[in-house]
């Protein structure tokens, strides 16, 4: 039996790849497996053991020594976020439908989890196809070369498996804006020539930060967000930063937002920061099928829009009531009430409640629906549990229950009180397939049945997955 310790270094094949981006190698039947982080299957690595427990361990990729046959040479810069972006999309597709299977039978013990497949949701665009992008500046970066980290000033993304140091950005990655990608480099040049340090992430000091970017695709434009702390905030000339991005961008920039951040957290706090529009507005507008979404750099929105529509389109598809009049369609985990108002839009004769724990995401659901003259749809900024029970009257009353849970999935107490408001349909959507396995379980062992499910590819080239599953009460 193999013998495995934390810290070892040992090179091994990547004989497979499971659900949640992990390749795996299993030396014999009685010997561990190793959960290799991004792990493709075909590699041979010399991997880092980061975690030991009697049946497996955790391991990091220290290098690749021989790339898989899968992987493909790009034209883009690979970074630690798209760790499939060298593989074959049509490959990657495949692979993930077969993950979903894979979880389902091993997780909610269903064999002919195939028979309920119904499409997978492809996304429209499999490059270039992201809306959001965070950069970080760090007075450490990677030097390609040398192989380590050295001082110096970068912008770009975290090193995979590292928390202390950037790997720049030199050529676009693939997933955000062309144009504005291919500006980095002089961003950086830019920041770099005002004498101010990037962020040194262990010490916690410095004045550059972060370079947040979102996109709409229905408008073209971009919204610019820079995070720096107040350490020679004196010093620095605000305006000739956005004269620059504007010279390079003219008339694509919406805004450009300067945020002060002196807390120790790189997560913004925006009750804890001072934020302040120095050009243009601090919103840009997205449009989704037939309604339009107004997007700040705090509000949650979908990272894949064209996608996304497609898959609120299933939605839709899967929670079409037949001969229902004036009946209840709740829409659970709502965040700011996309699909909320999506449904409401497509079944005027019905009312729709959205309800999130959310206070400032029900705000911006109850702002949007009234822009978009959504006069069907209610919202609550209610704990879901807390709201169902506040609710008794509602039993036998829903005719279709939306849930869109964060990754854990629903809780043991708001899954039971979901199954006693006795809907007569189901629609789970998740982006996680083991917690939505798991609950789905339990949903089957209450008198549900499998309908219909759909995958849908949101993220190209990483390892997440969306699915939305139809259950019908039997």
């Amino acid at each position: 039996m193999q013998v495995i310790k934390k810290n070892a270094r040992i090179k091994i094949k990547i004989q497979d790849i499971v659900y949640g981006g992990n390749g795996i190698h299993k030396n014999s039947k009685n010997d561990p497996v190793i959960f290799v982080k991004n792990g493709i299957k075909g590699q041979t690595v010399l991997a880092e053991i980061t975690k030991v427990k009697p049946s497996y361990a955790e391991a990091k990729i220290i290098n690749v020594i021989v790339k898989s046959p899968l992987q493909k040479k790009r034209i883009y810069q690979k970074i630690s976020g798209a760790p499939y972006f060298e593989i074959d999309i049509e490959h990657q597709r495949n692979m993930k439908t077969q993950l979903v299977f894979d979880v389902f039978k091993k997780i909610a013990g269903i064999q002919n989890i195939e028979n309920y497949f119904e499409t997978l949701i492809k996304s429209p665009k499999t490059w270039h196809y992201r809306n959001k992008m965070e950069y970080a500046f760090s007075s450490i970066i990677y030097d390609k070369i040398k192989q380590r980290d050295i001082d110096d000033f970068g912008l770009g993304f975290k090193k995979a498996n590292t928390w202390w140091m950037v790997e720049n950005l030199d050529k676009e990655s693939g997933l955000f804006d062309k144009q504005w990608e291919d500006s980095i480099i002089r961003i950086r040049e830019f920041c770099q020539k005002s004498k101010l340090p990037a962020w040194n992430i262990p010490q916690k000091k410095g004045f550059f930060r972060n370079l947040n970017v979102r996109k709409s695709y229905y408008e073209n434009k971009l919204l610019i967000e820079l995070v720096t702390s107040s350490e020679g905030l004196n010093n620095f000339k605000i305006h000739d930063f956005v004269d620059f991005v504007l010279s390079i961008h003219g008339k694509k920039i919406a805004g450009i937002i300067h945020t002060i951040n002196d807390n120790i957290s790189d997560r913004i706090d925006y009750n804890k920061t001072t934020s302040k529009v120095v050009y243009g507005k601090n919103k840009i507008n997205e449009k989704i099928i037939d309604l339009n979404f107004e997007i700040s750099m705090s509000s949650f929105f979908q990272t894949n829009p064209i996608c996304a529509e497609k898959l609120y389109e299933k939605v839709i598809d899967y929670s079409k009531i037949e001969s229902c009049e004036n009946s209840i369609i709740l829409d659970l985990f709502c965040g700011t009430g996309t699909i909320t108002q999506l449904i409401a839009s497509s079944n005027k004769k019905n009312q729709v409640i959205g309800v999130d724990i959310v206070e400032s995401a029900i705000r911006n659901a109850k702002q949007s629906a009234k822009k978009n003259n959504i006069k069907n749809s209610n919202f609550y900024a209610l704990d879901i549990n807390k709201f169902l029970i506040s609710k008794p009257h509602l039993t036998n009353k829903i005719q279709t229950i939306i849930v869109d849970p964060p990754r854990p999935g629903i809780s043991k107490k708001s899954l039971k009180k979901i199954i006693e408001l006795n809907s007569k349909k189901i629609i789970y959507v998740s982006c996680n397939p083991s917690t939505q396995a798991r609950d789905i379980k339990i949903l089957m062992e209450n008198g549900y049945e499998i309908d219909q499910f759909s995958i849908a590819d949101q993220f190209p080239h990483t390892h997440h997955i969306e699915t939305i599953f139809a259950l019908n009460k039997g």
